[in-house]
């Protein structure tokens, strides 16, 4: 019996045994998938081989720093040779007892984001004004703050939060921003095409300033990162411009570092300085540096754990990269980033196995414990061990094939197992035997489906079935919405359907869970909210459609009383009592 050979020599037939069916005297999955495969050539080594060279370029377009010990050194130098520069020596032991750590209280911040706190850190070239914010809080040694509000997409690194209540009671639309479409062309192929609003995944951030302000932050299909006043609308900072649309999620750095993750169709991973008078971009990371399996979009959601940022590129490669994240002696943020771990999501024998060179990730990284999950568009699920990540490794330890496009992003409940949607798009007999909802369970590496649910595809649609939004986990259930156009409500434990309704077709927009309810977005522009008294059946509370009825991919941001959701109309709604 033949075997398939995960990337780094492993053999991926050990992690796929008895997927869906496991009733006495059957043929188990492993053999079905073997025999529909029928890989060529000899096996590989059993053992996984290392990670080769740790990829280390930093990209970064600073100066590299001064070393406080060498300011300490040359200080005590100039002391003893000369007393005119004593006032200068001591300066820079300033600095190098600051970089060094002391005992004392750490000094506050004097400007908004700024840290006055004299760490010497790499300087951009440009000088940039300053926004002027109330004083924060003093600066702890690892990291500022902990930001309040819904800072990436999904919430938390394992994917499950989905924003802060009340919930609105009787809603109307409180504004539209801006006044005109955000709109711009791009290609498909050859094809130019006009895009408008917010796309798929698309949530907004929404988080509290320490001037007192609520900020919303989204990219749009515009090619532009907007920011606005959530109780206004207006613009609170002037929007950064990428080369192309902006179809995923922004995320906001969780340590309280201004910053800003997020990719964009124009091949560019970015981090972007939120301390200056306009965003400005520090780092980026081009998808051409690597090899392309799929595309060179970014559209996965950036994960940012201990300083270390998470994420999967549409040219099929998963990448840890060290931030580096500091502050100038200005004040002003910084970051070195070094690539720590890329990590491709195939190889020749899968490549020859499938028929197809599509191993694009556009799902988002979710983190639980010292894993990192992810899926590829081939519909392989991958678990890394990343406890050695800071040292160039994250083995495999975890690896299952659906045989189809994953975009949703996988779910991880508190138990460590995982929620995962997948698409039907090419109905290969093994996905449309195992079902495009499934829960796995990576604690049995060798029979990890708990239970499976088939998706097929409506009559809309009769060529595509399958889950493009990432599901909703609460108390017991599973909320999850169809390509086809229909509502799920699935008990976690036995994957028994509690509960069908109907939102049409093209459900992409991904089941939110705040305060007692379920809203859902429709491509027929519904906001619909579902009371979760009896969380297993879902009574409608109320439904508000916005203006043209307009297609929203984009998954809702709730916070405190309103609700922040893109149309493909071009424009971003505020909805709140």
């Amino acid at each position: 019996m033949g075997r398939i050979v995960h990337p780094r020599g492993g053999i991926l037939s050990n992690r796929m045994s008895a997927f869906l069916t496991r009733r006495p005297g059957d043929v188990s999955w492993t053999e079905r998938v073997m025999k529909a495969l029928q890989p060529q050539g000899p096996p590989a080594d059993p053992l996984c081989a290392s990670h080769g060279e740790v990829l280390s370029s930093a990209l970064a377009r600073f100066r590299a720093p001064r070393r406080a010990a060498n300011h300490y050194r040359l200080g005590l130098a100039i002391g003893f040779l000369a007393g005119m520069v004593v006032g200068f020596s001591g300066f820079l032991l300033a600095l190098s007892w600051e970089r060094h750590g002391s005992s004392a209280a750490p000094p506050e911040i004097g400007l908004g984001w700024t840290a006055r706190v004299g760490l010497v850190a790499a300087v951009p070239e440009e000088a940039e004004d300053l926004i002027d914010l109330p004083p924060l809080a003093p600066i702890p040694r690892h990291g500022l703050w902990e930001p309040a509000g819904l800072l990436q997409f999904r919430g938390n690194l394992s994917r499950n939060w989905y924003g802060e209540g009340p919930f609105p009671e009787h809603p109307r639309i409180r504004w539209r921003y801006p006044k005109e479409p955000m709109c711009a062309i791009s290609y498909v192929g050859a094809e130019a095409k006009e895009w408008c609003g917010t796309g798929w995944t698309g949530q907004p951030v929404v988080w509290e300033r320490p001037d007192g302000k609520t900020e919303v932050i989204v990219g749009a299909l515009d090619g532009k990162v907007h920011f606005i006043d959530a109780d206004t609308g207006r613009d609170l900072r002037p929007p950064f411009a990428t080369g192309d649309i902006i179809k995923g999620s922004v995320t906001l750095d969780p340590d309280g570092y201004p910053l800003l993750y997020f990719g964009s169709r124009d091949n560019r991973l970015r981090i972007v300085a939120l301390d200056r008078e306009r965003p400005v971009e520090l780092w980026h990371l081009d998808a051409h540096e690597y090899p392309i399996m799929g595309n060179d979009d970014w559209d996965g959601n950036p994960a940012v754990r201990d300083g270390i940022l998470f994420e999967g590129g549409e040219n099929g490669t998963f990448f840890a990269i060290e931030l580096g994240r500091d502050f100038d002696r200005r004040g002003r943020v910084v970051v070195r980033p070094r690539v720590l771990v890329a990590e491709p999501s195939w190889n020749d024998d899968l490549v020859a196995l499938l028929g197809h060179r599509d191993f694009s990730i556009e799902s988002s990284v979710s983190l639980f414990g010292e894993r990192a999950y992810f899926a590829n568009s081939a519909g392989r699920v991958m678990g890394l061990d990343i406890s050695k990540v800071r040292q160039g490794r994250a083995p495999l330890v975890f690896d299952f094939l659906a045989f189809d496009d994953i975009d949703a992003t996988v779910v991880v409940d508190g138990e460590g197992r995982l929620v995962v949607a997948a698409e039907l798009e090419r109905f290969h007999p093994m996905a449309r035997e195992l079902g495009q909802l499934l829960l796995l369970d990576p604690s049995r590496p060798e029979d990890p489906v708990v239970w499976s649910l088939p998706a097929p595809p409506g009559p809309d649609e009769p060529e595509k079935g399958g889950i493009w939004s990432t599901p909703a986990i609460h108390d017991e259930v599973i909320y999850a919405a169809t390509h086809a156009g229909e509502l799920w409500v699935v008990d976690r434990e036995t994957g028994r359907l509690d509960f069908v309704d109907h939102l049409g077709w093209h459900a992409w927009s991904s089941p939110v869970v705040v305060d007692g309810h379920l809203l859902v977005a429709t491509c027929t522009g519904e906001l619909r909210a579902y009371s979760l008294e009896n969380p297993r059946e879902p009574r409608v509370a109320w439904s508000l459609r916005i203006p043209g009825e307009s297609c929203i991919e984009s998954t809702p941001a709730v916070w405190k009383g309103r609700i922040f959701v893109g149309a493909r109309d071009g424009f971003l709604y505020a909805v709140g009592d």
